[in-house]
């Protein structure tokens, strides 16, 4: 599923290509996604100006004129890009806004779990996201320091919280917890102050090179653009099961955390610590 760095970099993208256009006509497919396309909505759109393109944790959300807002959640396999009118479409396409200029925002999802559905005003986006964490990129260290004391869920588990922190899924909990060397297993409220502020530093750390790379394309995801993530390639320990480490050379080892494939080091990472939650799947390469 598409995190921060990957909606970040659809955001970038789509921006020069959409904001200041005029939505001239809307087509929807007749498969429902995860949230049925109300019809009524194709006149709604019709017309408006695209003035901003923003990200609010997973979210990508088009500020219409007049007070609309589209907000698009890309589930699993959902690709948001923006191409030429003359453009031939691709299959699975089940959105596209075609904008003054001869540009296309065409919304393409294999297996229909995201979601595009047009909101009234501001307030109702704010509704939508009422129950969403603070952004990780500045966030207040006595905020994450109370979230990790005041629960006794493991690391993995509390950063893919979208209530503790917006934006943060299974790649970049596990990206996260190998910068700042601790177990993902390990209990939230067993941390220290300097080690909780640790994980806050390496969570920012690690999204931010992310964002820098374009995201992590494992399957599906590509950018607004229609171009491959890169930071795959850095990756410390996603996906890289019985592949040595690069500090230490020890061999990366998967658990199931919080209903996720969880990668770490076991050395670098050490797992003795009293607070520590793990159920150890068999080591093998996951890719």
């Amino acid at each position: 599923m598409p995190e921060l760095p990957e909606v970040e970099t659809v955001v970038r993208d789509l921006r020069p290509a959409a904001v200041g256009r005029r939505v001239v006509a809307v087509r929807h497919g007749a498969k429902r996604l995860r949230k049925p396309w109300d019809p009524a909505w194709n006149a709604a759109l019709a017309g408006a100006t695209v003035e901003a393109v923003r990200r609010r944790g997973k979210w990508i959300v088009f500020e219409l004129s007049g007070g609309p807002r589209l907000v698009v959640h890309l589930g699993m396999t959902g690709q948001l890009t923006a191409a030429p009118a003359a453009a031939p479409e691709p299959d699975h396409l089940h959105l596209t806004l075609a904008l003054s200029g001869g540009t296309e925002l065409r919304f393409r999802d294999v297996r229909r779990f995201g979601s595009a559905a047009l909101h009234p005003d501001e307030a109702a986006v704010e509704a939508l996201f009422a129950d969403l964490g603070p952004e990780p990129f500045g966030l207040d260290p006595g905020y994450f320091r109370d979230a990790l004391a005041g629960t006794a869920r493991n690391l993995k588990a509390v950063l893919l919280d979208q209530r503790v922190v917006a934006g943060v899924g299974n790649i970049y909990a596990d990206e996260a917890c190998s910068l700042a060397r601790l177990h993902p297993g390990r209990r939230a409220l067993s941390l220290t102050r300097a080690e909780a502020d640790r994980l806050r530093e390496s969570v920012e750390a690690v999204l931010a090179a992310a964002v820098a790379g374009r995201g992590s394309t494992i399957r599906d995801y590509v950018g607004g653009s229609g171009l491959r993530g890169e930071f795959q390639h850095a990756h410390r320990v996603y996906g890289r099961a019985g592949q040595p480490c690069g500090t230490c050379a020890t061999a990366i080892e998967c658990v199931r955390l919080a209903g996720r494939s969880s990668h770490y080091c076991p050395r670098c990472q050490k797992s003795h610590h009293e607070g520590t939650e793990i159920t150890r799947r068999a080591t093998k390469k996951t890719g």
